[in-house]
């Protein structure tokens, strides 16, 4: 066993905690949902990127290429200027959901390089202009532009022109699980030398001023180029900093003065570094050397094409000052004698896990690549917190929301409380999670860290997130949205990896997931099949630029909209419970009657695609060969939507195939299902062919039967209809020359 793979079994078996800090900080906090306290939900406007540097956070902090403990009481990221910006740069800038031609974006240039599963190593790269940051052009120019207009991006202002920019790379090594070595790498990339200030900036998360409480902590000089980090909830730590850094100090307190006009509650606040560097306000940090926030000033000079490097150490451990001697590390403590050593040491472990896990056929560009792109999963953790009930009553020591609140945005899930690190869609944009999005995340963390993904998918069922109803929570921007039910799916893939990679696979894992997935699956049957014939409705499911209506809401014409991908997914559900259900009865065959229910479920899902109703309108549309969502008005009749859409390819994803092992070790399940098969031909006639074992005696279950599948395929592979150079289109060519046209009611 490789050594990252020992940290994370000491992790698992609460040995030592490997995971307690890592890439959780977000790098945006502002125009979140969860900081938003206006009346009418205008998250966008109500917290601005020009409010960041200056407002203390509600609910959890942002910052550069940033690090946190799990809770993040405490929070470490890097600070830059260069001489010429009007802000320090504390924060990846982009522009919100309505300055953005396509909506919300970051503008920025960064890369995630690496990172192990226990963020034993990390490293990061962040490109920083030697000339002014654009922050106005990139919001005019995008301003200017329409929806049919690409995107101006950062490097279209021409400031990475003549290579005037300063490649950052952030480093992290943990010498233990509680000591967290830091290497900053500033290269000159210009011709010419450059001036670059670096602050590395350390802080405690405001828990304090929302119920008018004393701060939980504070952080103090703590010896020679030393900082000390007193939490109340994880105890004492000190930064150690190498050189000769001028300590910086202020309060993560809001700048009342600034933004409202009204005094402040300390003299010094959370913009008081920035105000210290960039405007030379000497009275801006604290005197006394003391705050809730801290930064190591370091100012550069860079030679063109040369480098410069600043080391500090994170840590629970007490190193001794060295003797005074000369030099630019005059007077450091002994925290970097084994600095190198460290890292040379972790880099080679990262190293080794990874080259154990790339298939050996791969090239080298293809591993590298593959490594990159787990690092970029490894870096997307975030410590979330949003408690519903805190958030829509307001809080002791601030003003009352509106009372439209209650109403409004995320009303109906007042049991929600969430303070846990979560794997995001993107820290920037999207900084909170999505729960399906979450499941396919699952799938490339199980590879690496197979105990993360288990614990993702079941906090989403816990009673704490999963609706009393049954409802899993979408996103922060409407709890109550519909997703794909894409859960049970992930979890039986997370559970077949890591089978397949360590020789077992969890079956109390699996067990716990499928028992709370019978709540869900009660709540779509319930919730979302109106009229009790299998055939549903859903609503958003992710498709929100291919609709004919908004999915979200009642149809403007009245009556329901029977989706061709919400009944799909339900089929897929169905086949996912039913493979789970089979798994778990080869251990206990009191599964089997529930393996017997969701058989018996998709078959009739899979009969209602063909047959709705009475009238039998068909979801199969055989003249054009292709699935359609029908509109079906009560009273009046049925209407097929003829948009050639994902929504018609997604009932080629209900497949599955009951292996003849399977069926021989459980009796009871084997005759219900020859039954179905003898004593229900008008079902089993609406599915791939069921009377018929195929390849290996294997029977095969799936919503479209051959005919159908050959025909959806030869719309899809038909480069005038789906298929693109780039992958499968959402939206049929065939649209660009016949637009949908929908007339009712004359």
């Amino acid at each position: 066993m490789n050594a990252e793979k020992k940290r994370l079994e000491l992790d698992r078996l609460r040995k030592e905690n490997w995971k307690n800090w890592g890439p959780y900080l977000s790098e945006r906090a502002w125009g979140t949902v969860r900081e938003d306290y206006s009346a009418y939900g205008s998250a966008w406007e109500y917290f601005p990127h020009d409010h960041a540097r200056s407002r203390a956070f509600r609910w959890n902090e942002d910052g550069l290429a940033g690090i946190c403990d799990r809770h993040q009481n405490i929070c470490f990221a890097l600070s830059l200027w260069n001489g010429n910006d009007p802000i320090l740069k504390e924060r990846l800038f982009g522009l919100t959901g309505n300055e953005g031609n396509h909506g919300e974006d970051v503008k920025e240039i960064y890369y995630y390089l690496d990172s192990t599963p226990t963020h034993s190593y990390m490293k990061f790269l962040y490109k920083y202009p030697q000339t002014e940051f654009p922050y106005g052009r990139l919001i005019e120019e995008n301003g200017r532009r329409g929806k049919n207009d690409r995107e101006f991006e950062l490097i279209d202002t021409g400031i990475f022109d003549g290579n005037a920019y300063f490649d950052v790379f952030v480093e992290y090594a943990k010498a233990d699980s509680e000591d967290i070595l830091i290497k900053i790498t500033a290269a000159n990339r210009g011709s010419g030398a450059a001036e670059l200030h670096i602050l590395p900036t350390i802080w405690l998360r405001n828990t304090w001023t929302w119920d008018g409480q004393r701060p939980a902590g504070s952080i103090l000089t703590g010896g020679e180029n030393t900082l000390e980090i007193n939490s109340d909830h994880i105890g004492r730590k000190r930064l150690y900093c190498d050189g000769k850094p001028e300590l910086l100090f202020t309060e993560n307190e809001t700048n009342n003065h600034r933004l409202y006009n009204s005094d402040n509650k300390t003299p010094s606040v959370k913009d008081g570094i920035n105000d210290y560097v960039v405007d030379g306000r000497k009275d801006a940090v604290n005197p006394a050397l003391k705050g809730t926030k801290a930064a190591a000033y370091y100012r550069l000079k860079i030679p063109g094409g040369g480098e410069s490097v600043i080391r500090l150490r994170l840590t629970d451990k007490i190193f001794e000052a060295e003797k005074p001697s000369k030099g630019p590390r005059a007077n450091t403590s002994k925290a970097f004698k084994d600095f190198e050593n460290v890292f040379k040491k972790r880099i080679a472990e990262a190293d080794e896990f990874y080259a154990e896990l790339a298939p050996q056929h791969l090239s080298d560009d293809a591993k590298a690549v593959q490594r990159q792109a787990f690092a970029g999963m490894m870096w997307s953790k975030q410590f979330y917190h949003y408690v519903v009930r805190d958030w829509l009553s307001g809080d002791d020591a601030m003003p009352p929301p509106s009372p439209a609140r209650f109403s409004g945005r995320n009303h109906e899930w007042t049991h929600l409380y969430n303070a846990d690190v979560i794997s995001m869609p993107d820290k920037w944009e999207y900084p909170w999670y999505a729960a399906w999005d979450l499941a396919f995340h699952c799938i490339p963390l199980a590879l690496v860290d197979p105990d993360f993904a288990k614990q993702q998918l079941i906090l989403m069922l816990r009673e704490w997130y999963m609706h009393p109803n049954g409802q899993i929570p979408a996103y922060e921007w409407a709890f109550g949205d519909v997703n794909p039910p894409v859960h049970a799916w992930a979890a039986l893939r997370v559970y077949q990896i890591e089978r397949k990679r360590c020789g077992c696979g969890d079956r109390k894992f699996l067990a716990r997931i499928f028992q709370k997935l019978l709540l869900n699956f009660t709540w779509w049957v319930n919730r979302k099949d109106s009229e009790g014939m299998n055939v549903f409705e859903g609503g958003f499911l992710g498709l929100d630029n291919i609709g004919v209506f908004d999915r979200s809401r009642p149809m403007p014409t009245g009556g329901t909209l029977a989706q061709s991908d919400g009944t799909s997914w339900m089929a897929m559900y169905c086949l996912n419970m039913l493979a789970i259900a089979l798994e778990l009865a080869a251990d206990d065959n009191a599964y089997e009657d529930l393996a017997s229910k969701f058989w018996e479920h998709f078959l009739y899902i899979s009969s209602a695609m063909n047959h709705l109703g009475k009238e039998g309108i068909s979801l199969w549309d055989d003249e054009d060969g292709f699935y359609y969502d029908v509109l079906h008005l009560h009273g009046i009749g049925n209407t097929t939507l003829k948009v050639r859409s994902m929504v018609g390819l997604i009932p080629l994803f209900a497949v599955g195939t009951i292996e003849p092992e399977a069926l021989d070790a459980l009796p009871d399940f084997k005759r219900r299902l020859y039954w179905f098969i003898e004593h229900r031909g008008d079902l089993i006639d609406n599915v791939s062919c069921m009377r018929t074992p195929g390849m290996g005696e294997r029977r095969l279950l799936a919503v479209a039967f051959r005919e159908r599948l050959e025909r959806v395929l030869k719309i899809m592979l038909d480069e005038n209809e789906f298929l693109s150079p780039y992958g499968i289109r959402a939206l049929s060519r065939y649209h660009e020359d016949n637009p949908f046209v929908l007339q009712l009611n004359g």
